[in-house]
């Protein structure tokens, strides 16, 4: 039986179930089928949607780099970002990759006019009352390792928090850190490839 469930991994969790290191796994907080895993990952210190599911299919489509579906990322940086900043990243922006110059892909990138309604995170993000804070969105059809950081970083603006709120037109919707929801097939393949 093909299961499919949507995850909000927390701060500071592998987007494993098993782990060798003494760090918290997706273990500690989802209890799943044994051969369901997740696609794609979401790094230790980032968090938000995930999909978990034992449909090779899915995980083939979601993973192929020919296939383009959108990614949004809702990211706190450092400082007050600029015009020309989110302009650059739309153009699409050299970082470095496996010690390599990578261009990357044309993305959206907005600035939000008020601060997304998003759960506190456990820790806090370091508050410093001489440096401000801003929030974008940012979609992107790639996913190289640690693109969103490696790209706000570039730009000037280091990222301090990371959240995944969409892939393809599946949302994290009303999910907390550590919550998770089952969806059907035709749930998940019409909101991620229609």
């Amino acid at each position: 039986m093909q299961h499919y469930f949507l995850v909000y991994k927390p701060f500071n969790v592998l987007s494993q179930f098993t782990s060798s290191l003494a760090k918290q796994t997706l273990a500690n907080f989802f209890f799943v089928p044994k051969d369901v895993y997740p696609v794609g990952r979401l790094d230790y210190d980032s968090e938000g949607l995930l999909i978990l599911t034992n449909d090779p299919a899915l995980n083939h489509q979601l993973l192929n780099p020919n296939n383009k579906h959108e990614r949004e990322y809702w990211v706190q940086v450092e400082g007050m970002i600029t015009q020309q900043a989110l302009i650059d990243m739309e153009k699409g922006l050299v970082i470095s990759i496996d010690g390599k110059p990578y261009k990357t892909i044309p993305a959206k990138a907005k600035h939000f006019a008020n601060d997304p309604a998003v759960p506190e995170r456990n820790p806090p993000v370091r508050f410093r009352k001489s440096v401000p804070t801003t929030w974008i969105s940012l979609t992107l059809t790639e996913g190289k390792n640690r693109q969103v950081r490696r790209m706000t970083a570039r730009i000037g603006f280091p990222t301090l928090r990371l959240i995944r709120c969409r892939i393809g037109k599946i949302t994290l919707k009303d999910l907390l850190p550590g919550e998770m929801k089952e969806l059907t097939k035709t749930e998940i393949y019409k909101n991620l490839f229609t």
